[in-house]
């Protein structure tokens, strides 16, 4: 009965670590894997695409306006009989009709000139085809980069947790040394309890990662439509940063070539010119050229009714001139000019806020780059006074107080150089998303 319920017992241990395992999915995903996975499964990409894709539909309707227009018609009548009359309407007598009436009309005309609308129009709908385009890289380059956001911390997290497990084996290993020197009358039981103390430190702090990097970990792997469960490691390369792509010198020909958001405004300025353009249209006049055939029965303008079918063609040159725009188009030809100035002074605007991110971003870069290496400089330090302090204790030269503060010192230039690396590695993705560069 024992070894029955032992085995009904491991079987079904065994039942829940396995669903644990399945339920917990681990995935090492390189950054470009996670800003993919994000572009795939954004809500926002997704209707930015089919803003792109109606931004092309209405460049290729517009693009028909240079093409001729063709329009044809088709009816049949009945006819009913005719009355005659004198002048004075009198003697009234009827006239026999024909019952059967038919007409077709074929027409076709093509524009040659007006004014520069249908060109001016055509390359504005391009225009926007293209400021559609930019709109869904500018929301692309944010969603990675706020995705990377989030890969970093997840990153950290995962570093400072293997710092604190080192931190926590290397205070188990001196509390055993410590409970050894105290069988032996070195050292005193209070040793033994503030470290333990410092050991319940290090395991709150380390429950405390695990919970933030859970909650990260599963907002990350719902954005990018992973499976829920999915435990994602980062990729250490994340963390490497190229400085030789960092030139302050081309900082900002580099935005110019690449930013959407300084595409966009310079796209604009266009535009509004493509607008002047249409609006001062509407001073000239619109010619065209048209052909037709008419096709009609009977020939009902001759009395008696001549009850056959009348064909002829004509073709010929049309001009059109509203008269109205003379008087009407000035309002709407300043409002265009006024549409203009905004875009121009909207670049501007956009220029120098341009210029004055690429300068914070670079500040951050460079002050980040200079605080890991004196974190790097203070935790080989932190590491040395630790080794001479340890031994030093272990050897009864020095007091707990003393061991203590060069764990804590320790402890707290680990976790500096791993905040500090983390923090290069973002400013250094931020100042790339400010120069408008591809980092996935």
């Amino acid at each position: 009965m024992n070894r029955l319920t032992k085995t009904v017992s491991f079987l079904f241990s065994f039942f829940l670590i396995s669903l644990v395992i399945n339920a917990q999915t681990t995935q090492k995903l390189s950054l470009t894997q996670v800003c993919q996975l994000a572009i795939e499964n954004s809500k926002q990409l997704q209707l930015s695409r089919t803003e792109t894709e109606a931004a092309q539909k209405a460049k290729q309707v517009t693009e028909t306006l240079r093409t001729p227009s063709i329009d044809a018609s088709l009816s049949a009548s009945y006819i009913g009989n005719g009355s005659i009359s004198n002048r004075l309407f009198s003697n009234w007598q009827s006239a026999e009709m024909p019952h059967f009436g038919n007409t077709f009309s074929l027409q076709a005309s093509q524009v040659l000139f007006a004014g520069g609308a249908i060109s001016g129009n055509i390359e504005k709908a391009r225009l926007q085809e293209q400021e559609a385009r930019l709109h869904y890289q500018q929301k692309e380059l944010d969603i990675c980069f706020l995705i990377t956001g989030y890969y970093l911390d997840l990153s950290k997290l995962q570093n400072q947790r293997e710092v604190l497990l080192q931190n926590i084996s290397r205070t188990e290993l001196l509390i055993k040394q410590i409970r050894s020197k105290e069988k032996e009358g070195m050292a005193l039981s209070n040793d033994v309890t503030r470290h333990e103390l410092m050991m319940q430190n290090l395991k709150l702090g380390l429950i405390e990662v695990d919970n933030s990097r859970n909650i990260i970990n599963n907002q990350l792997a719902l954005t990018l439509g992973l499976p829920a469960g999915t435990q994602i490691v980062p990729d250490s390369s994340a963390l490497a940063n190229d400085r030789n792509l960092i030139n302050r010198e081309t900082l900002m020909a580099t935005a110019q070539h690449n930013l959407p958001e300084l595409k966009t405004v310079a796209l604009n300025k266009q535009i509004a010119a493509k607008e002047v353009t249409i609006a001062r249209a509407d001073y000239y006049p619109h010619l065209s050229l048209f052909a037709a055939n008419e096709f009609n029965g009977p020939i009902l303008i001759e009395v008696p009714t001549i009850n056959k079918n009348f064909n002829y063609w004509y073709f010929g040159l049309g001009v059109k001139y509203n008269l109205a725009s003379l008087y009407k188009n000035n309002r709407k030809v300043a409002l265009a000019n006024q549409s203009q100035r905004v875009a121009v002074s909207a670049e501007a605007v956009v220029m120098e806020q341009t210029a004055i991110a690429l300068y914070n971003a670079y500040t951050n870069y460079t002050e980040a780059a200079e605080k890991v290496s004196v974190y790097e400089t203070s935790l080989r330090l932190a590491r040395e006074n630790y080794d001479i302090i340890y031994n030093r204790y272990l050897n009864g030269l020095v007091l707990i107080t003393e061991m203590l503060d060069a764990s804590n010192t320790r402890l707290d230039a680990e976790l500096a150089v791993v905040n500090a690396r983390l923090r290069l590695s973002y400013c250094y993705y931020k100042l790339l998303r400010e120069t408008g560069s591809r980092f996935y």
